[in-house]
């Protein structure tokens, strides 16, 4: 059995974001309620996180970005965006959200836990270096990855994001550097618009950015296809030293903000999938934080799956990865783009 390391705290539930909105602390209470009516609170170890610092934040976010978060504490309801406000405690949750990310890395490469899963929010991988937008304030796993190279001395990260919308804040935090892997697959063209195939990095970093556009109503084979046919190789080939994951759970197949069809099984599945290539490449330094997901129960059994899986309770059965699938175009597309790149 893994030891999972789960970072969840109260404070995550003061981020208001208005009624009806749909990233609500309900998300976390369903995850909450699923441990512990499963039972599975007992089989995991819970990290308390830390609130990270304005020196951490500000290794991807510019300082007048930071204050521009801070000035809204203590204040009524202020909109950066359309879609994205703060309530008075959202700037205390946003900088425990980032801290809970770090915290999970600690324990992970500390040895203190094999695999870490940071239930958070407010969300962070639409977060740009200077702007607030998709329900994100401070991009949690860029901060991560941005502190695991500052703090750790590492090289090579792999970021995976599979949450349905594509994570432009991550790309664009670091398209031009090297010691950072992007990979997305997600729905396209969709909100936030960017995450085309042939946005691939820039400068020093070109190759180091992988983008799956995948139209609607893709499912669980097309998803762990891509993994198999795309992630894994490029992966193999770039040896990070730590994997990291914006898990959102809005492909399920009744999100109400999604048009994917993926199961809890495809989930674990994805779950399974990164936690054997850590494994493989990395001694098994992995590290998950919640992005999307707003069909509570889905994401009940979500959640459930992936957990199941990552502490070894549940060893789930890939979709058979030679049949025909809807993404078979778009994975070609994606090889004959990254093939300048990568051996596939």
């Amino acid at each position: 059995m893994k030891k999972l390391g789960v970072i969840f705290d109260n404070l995550y539930l003061q981020h208001d974001n208005g009624m009806g909105h749909p990233e609500s602390p309900q998300r976390l209470l369903a995850i909450h309620d699923m441990l512990t009516t499963t039972g599975l609170i007992n089989e995991v170890t819970r990290i308390n996180p830390r609130d990270a610092t304005q020196e951490e934040i500000c290794l991807v976010h510019d300082p007048e970005y930071f204050n521009l978060i801070k000035s809204t504490r203590g204040r009524p309801r202020i909109f950066l965006d359309p879609d994205t406000s703060t309530s008075p405690l959202s700037f205390d949750a946003a900088l425990r959200a980032a801290g809970g990310m770090l915290s999970g890395i600690d324990s992970v490469v500390k040895k203190e836990v094999d695999i870490a899963f940071a239930l958070v929010r407010p969300p962070g991988h639409h977060a740009e270096k200077n702007r607030a937008m998709g329900f994100c304030l401070f991009n949690n796993i860029a901060v991560g990855a941005a502190y695991a190279i500052n703090s750790y001395g590492f090289k090579r990260i792999l970021i995976v994001d599979w949450d349905l919308h594509h994570g432009n804040g991550t790309q664009n935090i670091f398209y031009t550097s090297p010691n950072v892997l992007y990979f997305s697959l997600h729905q396209y063209p969709y909100y936030p618009g960017t995450g085309g195939i042939n946005e691939v990095g820039a400068k020093e970093g070109t190759g180091y950015n992988v983008n799956v556009p995948l139209p609607a109503g893709m499912g669980d084979k097309e998803y762990i296809k891509v993994f198999f046919e795309i992630l894994g190789p490029i992966a193999q080939q770039y040896r990070p030293e730590i994997v990291l994951v914006s898990a959102g759970f809005d492909p399920y197949f009744d999100d109400p903000l999604g048009g994917m069809q993926v199961t809890p099984s495809g989930f674990a599945q994805m779950g399974r999938f990164l936690k054997e290539l850590a494994e493989s490449v990395c001694d098994g330094r992995l590290v998950l934080i919640l992005e999307g997901g707003y069909n509570l129960e889905g994401l009940w059994h979500s959640t459930k799956a992936v957990i199941e899986e990552l502490i070894g309770k549940r060893k789930t059965r890939y979709e058979d990865k030679d049949n025909v699938t809807k993404a078979d175009a778009v994975i070609e597309q994606v090889k004959k783009v990254q093939s300048q790149f990568w051996r596939f």
